[in-house]
């Protein structure tokens, strides 16, 4: 069962892969470097969970009847998270931010391609990333799933910006600045938008463009947050016990640089409780939708036992 849920992963994550490079710029005019740098960024692996989770959510609510967009305007917005999620990354390695130099086994792309090149490759990427869920407006086929597109479109801008992952980042940088612990609701916070708003856009917005029910988004919302929650705790639970060769990025650095993390706060052994609590809480949200949820089930059960 084990196998087949992860050979099932493993051909969405490289279906949604070949999706998002598609979308990506190419010959552009003077701009060899900077499209180089972006496919660097996007193309040199990951999990490709936003995309895949997108798709996934959409299918499932198709394969129960629900009628909402084409699937070709869910894969517009499954590249564009992917692409705000990469943007997001290129930034955070910066030396102003985490000064990280690994990523996925390879350098950086401002170790690889400069710190100007870097800061451009992450900008050009929001952007084309809202040039390609905006070209789904092409794709509608009646006015409903204009509707549809818009408030995904909103969604997506909403989640990736200062009430979002933006936001998160800026009470992390903030707290880091300031050299003080943060208490549980401000950490929470923190993981809530700076981790999770992008995993939440991918179920909500899956859900949107299928023409789910306002509370069958609620209800996705609800296992997103805290399966956002659950994956952060996660990470920040490799970063003291991880395998660096397998993670591809260095270890123990959230240590070495100080930074408010759920195991410094509450200890490595809570924190691994905590993130199987959450993983619960989300699959009781994921069990009350009508359709078949057994791969999302399976998937966040996965997250908070990852070894990468």
């Amino acid at each position: 069962m084990k196998m087949k849920f992860e050979e099932e992963l493993s051909l969405k994550a490289r279906a949604a892969e070949s999706t998002v490079l598609s979308y990506l710029p190419k010959n552009v005019k003077n701009c060899d470097n900077l499209t180089a740098a972006m496919e660097y960024s996007v193309g040199s692996g990951g999990k490709r969970l936003r995309p895949l989770i997108l798709l996934h959510v959409f299918d499932m609510f198709a394969a129960a009847g629900k009628k909402g967009t084409d699937r070709v305007v869910a894969e517009r917005f499954a590249s564009a998270l992917e692409m705000i999620h990469s943007y997001s990354l290129v930034h955070d390695d910066l030396p102003a931010m985490d000064n990280d130099t690994l990523r996925r086994n390879n350098p950086t792309v401002w170790v690889k391609y400069g710190e100007a090149m870097a800061i451009l490759a992450g900008d050009a990427l929001l952007n084309q990333a809202f040039e390609t869920a905006g070209g789904a407006f092409d794709e509608a086929g009646d006015e409903r799933s204009l509707r549809l597109i818009a408030r995904a479109i909103r969604y997506l801008g909403t989640k990736s910006g200062i009430r979002g992952m933006v936001g998160g980042q800026c009470v992390d940088v903030e707290s880091e600045k300031k050299q003080i612990p943060l208490d549980k609701d401000t950490l929470l916070y923190v993981h809530e938008n700076k981790t999770g708003a992008l995993l939440e856009a991918s179920f909500v917005i899956g859900g949107i463009l299928a023409g789910a029910s306002d509370e069958e988004l609620k209800l996705l919302q609800d296992a997103a947050l805290k399966t956002g929650i659950a994956f952060q705790i996660r990470d920040d639970i490799l970063d003291v016990e991880g395998d660096e060769q397998i993670l591809g990025k260095n270890i123990g650095s959230d240590e070495e640089s100080g930074k408010n993390t759920y195991v410094s706060l509450f200890g490595l052994d809570t924190a691994k409780k905590d993130a199987v609590i959450y993983s619960e809480q989300a699959v009781e949200s994921i069990g009350k939708l009508n359709c078949d949820t057994s791969f999302l089930v399976s998937l966040v059960e996965y997250l908070t036992d990852r070894k990468y």
